[in-house]
């Protein structure tokens, strides 16, 4: 009976470990949104690439669309992490289909969050990365 408490801890205390690494990465991904933003708001951009403004304007909107979203799952993560301390707190044998259900989900939630990201991110750079100025080198 003892080991089955463990064994249902254990599994807790991973599903915390989960959200503490997913809220982690939420706040590094801030960081590179706000980078992104610096970037996009910059001037290293050659001036006569056609369209710039409209696709800029564009790439600001999704980041900002991407971070409202990025921080909507932020806060449920949070939440769920509010849940597992509190089952950790009173080692109660808590460990339901549902709760473990609810976690999946969020889960695949927050994976998906993260690939979208990554995804807009490596659309940005690779368009930022085409139209950048060229510095003649000084000598």
């Amino acid at each position: 009976m003892e080991t089955k408490f463990f064994n249902e801890m254990q599994k807790v205390a991973d599903l915390n470990n989960d959200c503490k690494h997913w809220i982690s990465t939420f706040k590094f991904m801030d960081e590179e949104q706000i980078f992104i933003r610096k970037l996009l708001e910059s001037y290293v951009f050659e001036p006569n690439t056609p369209n710039l403004f409209e696709r800029l304007q564009d790439y600001k909107m999704r980041l900002i669309e991407e971070k409202k979203l990025m921080q909507t799952i932020e806060n449920k993560v949070l939440a769920h992490e509010n849940i597992l301390g509190g089952m950790l707190e009173c080692n109660q044998e808590q460990g339901d289909v549902a709760f473990y259900n609810t976690h999946n989900a969020l889960k695949m939630e927050v994976l998906h969050s993260f690939e979208a990201f990554k995804i807009l991110k490596s659309e940005i750079f690779n368009y930022a990365g085409g139209i950048l100025k060229n510095r003649k080198p000084e000598y």
